[in-house]
């Protein structure tokens, strides 16, 4: 069981930074691949960011690429999510996940953090 608890939201002015972080309870943290995903009222969970148990290798939404940076302290049992040049259209509660495989499916992660609510004003 993995127990996932994120941190970090809060309201910030479009071009603003962000930085969200998710810590596990798990001694087995290092063996997850970790994502991040978002969801906005009315909208489905979408997938934004994902990194291999390792940190070796990560993956991006289109959307935030060149804007958002995931990484991972393996030793703090701890994922993060860098978060620059927000925009209004990035309002949404954000999730961590944990799973064993680096993919976009929010299907394929089991555990779940509570979520953390992120809002851009215009």
């Amino acid at each position: 069981q993995v127990q996932l608890a994120e941190s970090g939201g809060g309201l910030v002015q479009a071009g603003g930074s962000l930085r969200l972080s998710c810590t596990a309870s798990s001694r087995t943290f290092s063996l997850h691949a970790m994502g991040w995903f978002r969801q906005a009222p009315g909208k489905e969970r979408e997938f934004v960011a994902g990194i291999s148990n390792s940190g070796g290798s990560t993956n991006y939404a289109d959307s935030v690429k060149g804007r958002f940076t995931i990484s991972r302290d393996n030793a703090k049992s701890t994922v993060y999510l860098q978060m620059n040049s927000l925009k209004p259209e990035d309002t949404a509660v954000y999730y961590c996940a944990a799973g064993f495989f680096l993919v976009s499916d929010y299907a394929r992660y089991q555990y779940w953090g509570q979520g953390t609510q992120v809002t851009v004003a215009s």
